[in-house]
């Protein structure tokens, strides 16, 4: 059965999306103002299938805050402490290896390690961290530090950020994550997060990644004073340097978590919003291969109906995750492996273990 839409507009960007033509940044405003989202999902749903086929991947994998001291004010956060401050961390060799081992299972494949921007360690700190964990868990992917942190690294080392990535890949970094991107327009950092790199530094960081030969994932954080323009401001330059290196493998949209856990509806984004940012982020990053619903901030429900709107990646099992609880993430802090997969199977989609880099471990 074909797709049925209602509104002609969304009948010409139908047009294009079948013609393999890239949607501009007008057609994307016009996905957000139309008031057929069932129309926009199917689109998306459309394009992921051709993409994807039915496999619906997850990971297992573990999530690492070696230290939550922090220089940055993003106004976002609840995780960073200020030195000294009441449950400022860091963590040392011993005390990351305890942590490790009491959550360890033998599926895990990933770790994701994000940290504080602490200066009250120099670099080695942060090589140390990986070279511990390889040291002792060799067969783990490690996705270690964004792009926020690479730069921040360059200024405490006084080194560039291609040799900050040449230590950390000689330390055993496998892979960046997405995060410290939040939006990619220079008025949003100016206001929620000042102190952290600028747009054309977190995307340099990611290129010079690429170039040196590591795959890496990009996130968009939504939901506070961004515009819609901004949202598909943010897209169209991850799009434009996916054009130039295709070094990303995935693209996650992560919805804003207030600042408490009381926060009410008003608060949070809509589950509307939700499903439209993801199918939106299908259908305008046409030369990224995964579209993530990150569980941890929408909920395990709506990550199963994003599976319809664009979505073929649910995470992972993320043993304890912070930074999103820290601000008032409503869901649970890990997730079993039984019920990932009853997750994708009752919402009639494949399951698929994988690692870090989309190889399938296991199809279920």
């Amino acid at each position: 059965m074909g797709i049925i839409l209602t509104d002609t507009k969304l009948q010409e960007i139908q047009e294009k999306v079948e013609h393999g033509e890239r949607l501009t940044i007008e057609d994307g405003l016009y996905l957000y103002e139309t008031s057929d989202l069932l129309g926009v999902a199917q689109l998306a749903n459309k394009v992921n299938s051709e993409k994807n086929g039915d496999h619906v991947y997850f990971i297992e994998n573990m999530y690492i805050n070696p230290t939550n001291v922090c220089e940055a004010n993003c106004s976002f956060c609840g995780f960073k402490r200020k030195p000294g401050q009441e449950g400022a961390y860091t963590m040392d060799s011993e005390t990351l290896l305890r942590y490790v081992e009491e959550r360890w299972n033998d599926n895990i494949r990933e770790f994701h390690i994000v940290g504080g921007h602490n200066t009250d360690v120099p670099f080695d700190y942060y090589l140390d961290t990986i070279r511990t964990l390889k040291k002792n868990f060799p067969q783990v992917t490690v996705k270690a530090y964004t792009g926020a942190e690479i730069e921040f690294f360059s200024r405490l080392a006084g080194i560039s950020m291609k040799e900050v990535l040449e230590e950390l890949i000689k330390a055993g970094l496998d892979t960046l994550p997405g995060g410290g991107a939040e939006i990619l327009t220079e008025r949003y950092r100016a206001k929620m997060s000042p102190d952290k790199a600028s747009t054309d530094q977190w995307l340099e960081a990611h290129e010079i990644a690429h170039g040196l030969g590591l795959k890496t994932h990009a996130t968009m954080l939504y939901g506070s004073i961004e515009s819609n323009e901004e949202r598909l401001i943010h897209m169209d330059r991850v799009r434009q340097l996916q054009d130039k290196t295709n070094g990303y493998m995935v693209f996650i949209p992560l919805a804003m978590q207030p600042r408490s856990v009381k926060a009410g509806l008003k608060r949070r984004t809509s589950a509307f919003d939700d499903m439209r940012t993801i199918a939106i982020s299908r259908l305008m990053l046409d030369n990224i291969d995964h579209i993530k619903a990150y569980w941890i901030n929408i909920g395990v429900q709506l990550t199963q109906m994003a599976l319809t709107f664009g979505s073929d990646d649910i995470h992972g099992t993320l043993i304890e995750e912070r930074i999103s609880h820290s601000v008032g993430a409503l869901t649970s802090q890990g997730i079993t492996r039984d019920e990932l997969i009853h997750l994708i199977k009752s919402a009639n989609k494949t399951p698929v273990e994988r690692d870090t880099f989309y190889n399938i471990i296991k199809t279920y």
